[in-house]
């Protein structure tokens, strides 16, 4: 009888899922290209574990039992590729690799065509949670093979988070289904981050709160309903670091520039390819990209200017309004998530669950938050919904709070203080709310320049014309 999984690759998130699927009762078998950290595993964190060691490939798939399964934990893109190629020739039909990792979704079609026309499963799975998730129950994303899942199945339902109505992971369609809810799922997070960081700009550089007063104000927020989560959890936290190199904070000390691994930008690019509108979200990757201009935003500083008025206002009553400001937003940020994983779904025929999608993502995730309960509620009595402002739960939450988001933005736009993804999600709320906007201009100038045509208000849709404008 052989080991029941194996892992390839021994970095971080490698090991730690090792362990937590061999913590579940599952023998594991693990291989990494250079030996010398196979060995430091086995003699470190793996000492006295159902782990066995493999140092070839051969050797690993032969200790495994069939069907194997056999998850790739290696850096997206020709690694990949190349660790699949290796394995083809040594295993047997029915056998299922995982690719764990952040793949670009149509990489992940491609291997999967690849490998079910020969015979063998292949399963990419979006993991989130970082390294503390893996080890102890990660949110988990599987697309690909539908057989290799029911194969997995009994392993990743105990492996995964589990939450209150059960563990977080779904099977969740064909194909590159897995990675694209994973890839859109970190375009939710980096909407997520940047928010949070608007607000806290606001309260350090508004209101000229410390480090202590920010601490406590999200601390308080991580308590409410609508900011209950775990990026909120962890900013509280962060505020409260002391450097051990100076007297101050260490928030303080570090550089203001954002680094990205590209799933933001994926989830652009691909909203974008469908057509779907996500401002919240590309206003928080250009806030990281900006970001990277640090030398060239210094030297700009001693040469362009901003206002020089101060707030004048109630502090407590601003910092309310920034936290309506901050849940408004969120919702926008998660509603055009949605919106395009429900645009993807018909795309790619992926028949995504929007409601079990925002259950999965409750526990073991990094976006995971308590309002996500409600976000499966409303997809749950209405599958069909075409926008989260449309759920009830959100289209009062937005309506009691208007005013006070729209008084953040006029106070941070008085004061130089940019937003971008608060302004990002407050233009999107006013222009999905319009019944007319307008690109009816637009519509004439394309005409006028291109005789792109147009259609009429008081004419079917679908019913084009065109003018000559200059006669």
């Amino acid at each position: 009888m052989g080991q029941q999984f194996g892992v390839i690759g021994l970095a971080v998130m490698g090991e730690n899922l090792a362990l937590n699927v061999e913590s579940k009762g599952f023998p594991v078998s693990v291989y990494n290209r250079t030996s010398s950290k196979t060995e430091e595993f086995m003699q470190k964190r793996a000492q006295g574990k159902n782990v066995k060691a493999a140092y070839s490939l051969e050797e690993f798939v032969q200790s495994l039992e069939r069907p194997r399964r056999i998850l790739v934990m290696v850096k997206a893109g020709k690694p990949v590729d190349a660790v699949i190629e290796q394995l083809k020739p040594l295993l047997d039909k029915d056998d299922t690799i995982i690719d764990g990792g952040n793949s670009l979704f149509q990489d992940t079609e491609r291997r999967t065509q690849d490998l079910e026309a020969t015979g063998l499963g292949f399963v990419g799975m979006g993991v989130s949670g970082g390294e503390e998730g893996a080890l102890y129950g990660p949110s988990m994303m599987p697309g690909g093979t539908s057989n290799s899942y029911k194969e997995l199945e009994a392993i990743l339902t105990k492996v995964a988070a589990q939450v209150d109505d059960g563990p977080c992971v779904t099977y969740i369609g064909p194909g590159g289904a897995g990675h694209y809810v994973k890839t859109v799922h970190n375009g939710i997070e980096y909407g997520d981050m940047q928010l949070i960081a608007e607000a806290y700009d606001l309260l350090k550089n508004t209101l000229g709160l410390n480090n202590q007063q920010i601490h406590e104000i999200f601390a308080e927020w991580n308590t409410t309903d609508e900011l209950n989560s775990f990026l909120i959890e962890i900013t509280a936290d962060i505020f409260k670091k002391k450097d051990s190199e100076t007297d101050g904070y260490l928030v303080d000390k570090i550089m203001d520039s954002a680094g990205q691994k590209g799933t933001g930008r994926w989830t652009v690019v691909g909203a974008l390819e469908l057509g779907v509108c996500i401002p919240t979200i590309t206003a928080a990757v250009n806030g990281r990209i900006i970001s990277g201009y640090k030398e060239e935003r210094v030297a700009a500083s001693e040469q362009l200017t901003g206002p020089t008025s101060k707030f004048d206002g109630d502090t407590k009553d601003f910092i309310n309004k920034i936290r309506d400001a901050l849940y408004c937003s969120k919702i926008c940020s998660y509603a055009q998530g949605m919106a395009l994983l429900s645009a993807a779904s018909k795309e790619y025929n992926y028949n995504l669950n929007l409601s079990e999608i925002a259950r999965i993502w409750k526990g073991g995730c990094i976006i995971r938050a308590g309002f996500l309960n409600k976000i499966k509620d409303a997809f749950n009595q209405n599958p069909s919904l075409p926008n989260l402002l449309l759920a009830p739960e959100f289209k009062q939450s937005i309506l009691d709070r208007q005013d006070a988001w729209r008084e953040v933005l006029m106070t941070s736009n008085k004061l130089g203080i940019p937003v971008p993804a608060f302004s990002a999600s407050l233009d999107y709320f006013d222009s999905y709310r319009r019944a007319r906007l307008p690109q009816n201009l637009t519509q004439a100038q394309r005409d006028y320049f291109g005789a792109h045509t147009y259609e009429r208000l008081d004419k079917p849709r679908g019913e084009f014309f065109h003018t000559e404008w200059t006669k």
